[in-house]
């Protein structure tokens, strides 16, 4: 936002009211209207109006001008679909949205000269700001005054040193007090701010690729040529067979061609899939931004981390004190409480106080640390000037700790010294009695989980690459501590921006520091350019756009709103050891939409070979379109709504379309012409003669009686594709669990109550005499036969699975 006239404040009085409301008005305020998902109007609109909808929709609508409503029970599943992937995106974007208001910050603000809270989207155009240790930088400006203000960069920069700013210096959003106070006046707020206009980019929704979605579109624009051919060919058959029936008969018969063609399920299980993986592992409190992002993970073979906030919790803390030159380690303790204990302590002495309680001694004099200087001081009554700071500034060039200190650096060590001197303070300058008292190591905290979680990866072939803004020796040591074996840690400031010299350095190497944000971004770009797939996990701001350009991102929960608004992945509770989770849930859905998707697919080409065989013989479509349901219910829908929620661990292998079409499409095939075998069979031996099926077999209006012969054919095709179907079923729930057994057993029983009932066969139009039952199930096991065979050809070429895991479906 740029103002449109001159505030009228100073350091003191800020704002008043009415300039707050004039602000206001122009739009001059610190909310960017940040979005973390689509709206809701476009989430309905990308579930609602897809080329499935589109074909099932017309169908639909053909099929219910025949006024047979039994025919149109296939139109449920169009509204399911629909509903799932609304109500799952919805109930994500609620979830992001309940949590970003649960961390919404807030900002101390001067307005009628009364310092007050408001939150952070609040603060408008030359607020005056009031920064204390522990706030959020929430718009850019300058500093009017500085008492050892320090700021905590590593949102923008990757950098864990706090810098030191003295009044006149500009500050920017997205940085936060470590130390001291200051105030400023906000000059640029809302979209303008720094923080915001790096992230603009990043806040762009985009979709997740998916392997499987893709697939499945892709077999969707397939399916709608085939249907574009097939379609004319369906009804010109038709109408020369059954037209003399009227034009409900012709509709009803290419309806159900059509239907088969169309894997409505498919969709349906895939979303239904994604939606409960979602499900458990927000109970695992990893919040799921988009469905695909489960299936992303599983197919992730390197994992960039930033160090601060994913291998460590982003503080330092305490590790050792070494007392030298003979001091008292009791004196020691006591002198580095009593430094601690300041108000406007920096992040060391922080870190040291959490662990040192204060003794209690009254300070004289202090010199505030300063990043120039690299040391604080401070004076106590009755006892010694204390000194703290960089062990190169307060040691002389011959002092034999400097061997020492240099050792600890190298195995990543924050080392600072304690010294003290007789001498009182005397301004910022050191005394020229020091002495050396103690060396004091800190160390940022390592995750407790980060050691096994990295081990995970490891042995599921996952590479690792640290990439941080720190230095590079220091990304090295925390590397170690986790179990990484680093190599020789790379500086990004002497690398090339040359992406095939950058995509060399890459496969070599493991740990990068001083890495920027736009060399983040690279980094991720050449990593995908040599063919990986990348997840980029990170909790700052300077994260955000590799986030965004990875493959699959993945957050911090307590990280930068923006960081949040862009990752497929959220962990709420900041645990990086819930990725293995993550990687098991979408192994399984990958698995198991990969095992129900043959169902679905060996229908369509069933229903192509039946089509084309109906067609070239003049004979009425063998279905219905409430037979194709009811064999779709039975060996496909509720089979594999159980099938896609199954265990599964086998690893992730690229060609997933590949696989399914090589044993889906000619079991289908087997199928088509097994149905049209049986059809033609049972028309032979029961039914009506052909030359009076048009007079005898007119498809009943409600009320209308129909001749049971004219529908013995249809039912030993049905009886035909049910068992070639529950065979397919078969071979693809392998290997057996108890419940898989119960499973089709149940759909089996159902299958045979179908038949077996008068109200269940009347509904279906079933007419079943028993010479025609076995002579359509032994047509049915002639082609399970042959499914048996396909089957274990299909399967020769696979990888060996894993021990323990379930083979990779058909």
């Amino acid at each position: 936002m740029t103002t449109t006239g001159q505030a009228h404040t100073d350091h003191q009085t800020g704002l008043t009211r009415e300039q707050v409301a004039e602000r206001v008005s122009r739009g001059e305020v610190n909310d960017v209207g940040e979005r973390t998902s689509r709206s809701i109007g476009e989430i309905v609109r990308a579930n609602v109006l897809t080329r499935f909808n589109a074909i099932l929709g017309a169908l639909f609508v053909l099929v219910m001008t025949t006024g047979s409503v039994a025919d149109g029970l296939f139109g449920i599943i169009l509204v399911l679909n629909s509903a799932i992937g609304i109500t799952q995106e919805y109930l994500a974007k609620r979830k992001l949205d309940r949590l970003a208001l649960l961390h919404a910050p807030t900002t101390r603000v001067v307005r009628d000269r009364r310092t007050t809270e408001v939150p952070t989207r609040e603060v408008v155009l030359d607020d005056l700001i009031d920064l204390r240790a522990g706030d959020e930088v929430p718009a850019d400006g300058v500093l009017l005054t500085s008492e050892g203000l320090e700021l905590g960069e590593a949102n923008l920069t990757g950098e864990s040193d706090p810098v030191q700013h003295p009044a006149g210096d500009e500050i920017r959003s997205g940085t936060s007090v470590v130390a001291g106070s200051g105030r400023y006046h906000a000059k640029a707020v809302g979209r303008d701010a720094y923080v915001n206009r790096i992230a603009e980019e990043a806040r762009r929704f985009t979709r997740t690729h998916s392997e499987i979605q893709a697939s499945i579109n892709t077999l969707l624009r397939y399916i709608t040529w085939v249907i574009v051919v097939a379609l004319p060919l369906q009804v010109w058959s038709q109408w020369t067979v059954v037209g003399d029936q009227g034009w409900q008969s012709v509709v009803l018969r290419s309806s159900a061609g059509v239907v088969g063609l169309v894997p409505e399920g498919l969709v349906l299980l895939t979303s239904v899939a994604f939606l409960l993986a979602a499900v458990q592992l927000t109970r695992d409190q990893v919040l799921v931004q988009q469905l695909p992002a489960v299936e992303g993970l599983a197919r992730v073979d390197v994992v960039c981390l930033d160090k601060t906030g994913t291998l460590t919790v982003g503080e330092i803390a305490l590790e050792d004190v070494r007392p030298v030159a003979g001091a008292d380690v009791d004196e020691v303790r006591c002198a580095l409480g009593a430094l601690a204990d300041d108000p406007n302590a920096n992040g060391t002495l922080a870190a040291v106080g959490h662990a040192v309680d204060p003794p209690g001694w009254h300070r004289t004099a202090t010199v505030p640390f300063n990043s120039q200087r690299k040391w604080s001081a401070a004076c106590f009554d009755d006892h010694e000037t204390w000194v703290l700071g960089a062990p190169e500034v307060l040691l002389s060039d011959g002092d034999p700790l400097r061997a020492e200190v240099a050792d600890l650096a190298r195995r990543g060590r924050r080392v600072v010294l304690l010294a003290r001197s007789a001498e009182q303070l005397a301004g910022p300058e050191l005394p020229a009695d020091l002495t050396p008292a103690a060396v004091v190591t800190l160390t940022e905290q390592i995750r407790p989980d980060a050691r096994e979680t990295l081990a995970f990866f490891a042995d599921e072939g996952v590479e690792i690459k640290i990439i941080s803004g720190d230095n590079p020796e220091t990304v090295a040591a925390v590397a170690r501590e986790v179990g990484l074996d680093p190599g020789e840690p790379v500086d990004a400031r002497g690398l090339s921006d040359d992406p095939e010299e950058l995509r060399e350095v890459l496969r070599r190497s493991v740990v990068f520091g001083r890495v920027t944000p736009e060399q983040k971004r690279a980094f991720v770009h050449a990593l995908q350019a040599d063919g990986h797939v990348v997840a980029m996990t990170g909790d700052g701001v300077n994260d955000a756009l590799a986030l965004k350009d990875a493959d699959i991102g993945v957050a911090m929960g307590n990280g930068a709103q923006a960081t949040k608004a862009v990752a497929e992945l959220v962990l709420l509770d900041g645990r990086f050891a819930h990725l293995p989770k993550v990687l098991a849930e979408g192994r399984r859905v990958i698995g198991n939409v990969e095992r129900v998707a043959n169902l679905f697919v060996a229908k369509n080409a069933m229903s192509l070979v039946a089509i084309l065989a109906a067609a070239l013989a003049s004979l009425p479509f063998p279905f219905l379109p409430r037979h194709l349901t009811l064999v779709s219910t039975l060996t496909i829908g509720t089979p594999a709504l159980f099938l896609a929620l199954g265990p599964n661990r086998q690893r992730y292998l690229p060609g997933f379309l590949a696989r399914i079409l090589r044993f889906a499409v000619p079991a289908g095939g087997i199928a088509g012409l097994a149905v049209i075998a049986s059809y033609v069979l049972s028309g032979r031996g029961h039914g009506v003669p052909p030359g009076e099926f048009s007079a005898r077999c007119e498809i009943a209006r409600p009320g209308a009686a129909l001749d049971l012969a004219c529908v013995q054919p249809s039912t030993g095709a049905t009886i035909t594709l049910l068992v070639v179907f529950f065979w397919i079923l078969v071979v693809l729930a392998r290997p057996f669990r108890w419940w898989k057994v119960g499973l089709i057993a149940a759909m089996a029983v159902l299958a045979v109550l179908a038949f077996a009932l008068p109200a269940a066969n009347g509904f279906f139009g079933f007419h079943a005499p028993w010479t025609l039952v076995w002579q359509s199930l032994l047509t049915g096991l002639v082609g399970a036969v042959l499914i048996e065979v396909l089957h274990r050809w299909a399967g020769r070429s696979r990888p060996p699975r894993r021990p323990g895991a379930d083979p990779a479906p058909a």
